[in-house]
């Protein structure tokens, strides 16, 4: 019988089927290892407004007890990356050790309120065996905003992952009211604030809007004291512009996907619709220059990439366990994964001079990020438009 989730997400095919043809490069109905995805309403983009960046991925099998066979987990993820010690073949089944970093803060900003996150996060840890999450919940303007349709399975993913990847660090989720189904500027600027008040930290934007002439004058939302902030480099493919992404004041997060053999082994990742392009608005970032020839004078993204597909999530309103993807799973996981890492940089300016440091010493950049080369003809040795730099290799470098 099929759990409340995809009947859910069946349904919304026929109110987001027709919206999703004006999607560059939609994943729309794309097959992946036993899974349908589907792309929401609240996630199709439309001019001046913002979008989540996720898919629904409808499993052929579903399970009411526990997450879709075919999705990784925080172990698997780990084990791939290098983030703990695992077997060989960092199969979902034997990776049994999860990341257990983390300090400070990770702040989420999301659009409208989701009722039950604590206690769906809650659940993901049990079943994962993290520790209980260090959660609190926070109205950008003071008073709680209405349940948006689709922004819900958003802030479950984004609070989960983030958890999953730095346990140990608080995780405050930004609760914003609409604007033109934007979340507020007014809400990016209160997760530095709280982060930064708690310690220090990183704050996670899986939302995206198309980058537009004025953006510029807005990227000072995307600085505060002591927080490195991330953004969705979107779900649209290579050559699809899309802010807070192109912002120098981010790291963008791009989208893989991990290989696996008919045993479950780890066999190579590559890029999966991770949205990548080079700003026309953005000056090129000084942390940049290394990659000129490539860029000329403006900004390219995404800086690093991380997985796309596919992510176990729990959420009371769809009826429980379910699977999603999209650089929203991205986004979270990159900046718990560098939160974890501990080096506690100063500014988003500093961690992505550290990358870029990285990327420029040939023998630290081997060490240290995997360098996506297949799954697209943008896809080539070194940085590019699919993966930025790459995906994270062990904690060192972040």
């Amino acid at each position: 019988m099929k759990s409340r989730f995809v009947i859910l997400i069946i349904s919304a095919i026929l109110l987001g089927g027709l919206m999703c043809s004006s999607f560059a490069q939609s994943p729309n109905g794309t097959r992946v290892n036993g899974f349908t995805l589907v792309v929401p309403p609240s996630s199709v983009p439309h001019p001046g407004q913002a979008h989540t960046n996720y898919v629904w991925a409808i499993p052929d099998v579903s399970r009411p007890d526990g997450p879709p066979d075919g999705t990784e987990s925080p172990a698997s993820l780990a084990c791939v990356y290098g983030l703990t010690k695992g077997p060989k073949g960092c199969s979902v089944a034997d990776s049994k050790n999860n990341p257990t970093g983390g300090w400070g803060a990770i702040g989420i900003v999301d659009a409208g309120d989701y009722p039950t996150a604590k206690e769906d996060l809650h659940v993901f840890s049990k079943y994962f065996g993290l520790p209980e999450a260090d959660f609190h919940k926070v109205f950008a303007d003071g008073h709680k905003p209405p349940v948006y349709s689709g922004w819900d399975v958003e802030e479950s993913l984004d609070i989960e992952w983030a958890h999953a990847m730095a346990p140990k660090a608080k995780i405050f989720l930004i609760e914003s009211k609409q604007v033109n189904t934007d979340p507020t500027w007014q809400a990016v600027r209160v997760a530095g604030k709280v982060v930064a008040q708690a310690g220090g930290g990183t704050v996670s934007n899986s939302w995206g809007i198309s980058e537009w002439a004025q953006e510029t004058q807005y990227d000072k939302n995307f600085v505060h004291p002591g927080v490195v902030f991330f953004a969705a480099s979107g779900d649209s493919g290579v050559g699809v512009a899309s802010h807070p992404a192109a912002s120098p004041n981010v790291v963008s997060v791009g989208g893989t996907y991990f290989e696996r053999d008919s045993n479950g082994n780890f066999i190579d990742e590559i890029y999966y619709g991770g949205g990548g392009d080079i700003s026309p608005y953005e000056k090129i970032p000084s942390y940049q220059t290394i990659i000129k020839k490539i860029v000329g004078n403006h900004r390219g993204y995404p800086d690093v990439a991380a997985p796309f597909c596919c992510a176990p999530i729990y959420i009371t309103s769809y009826g429980g366990w379910g699977a999603v993807g999209g650089t929203s799973w991205s986004s979270p996981t990159m900046a718990g994964i560098v939160n974890a890492a501990g080096a506690k940089y100063k500014s988003t300016a500093d961690e992505l001079t550290a990358i870029y440091k990285e990327y420029g010493n040939k023998k630290q950049y081997k060490a240290d990020f995997h360098d996506i080369t297949d799954g697209d003809s943008h896809c080539t040795a070194g940085w590019d438009l699919c993966a930025g730099v790459g995906s994270p290799l062990t904690y060192k470098g972040k």
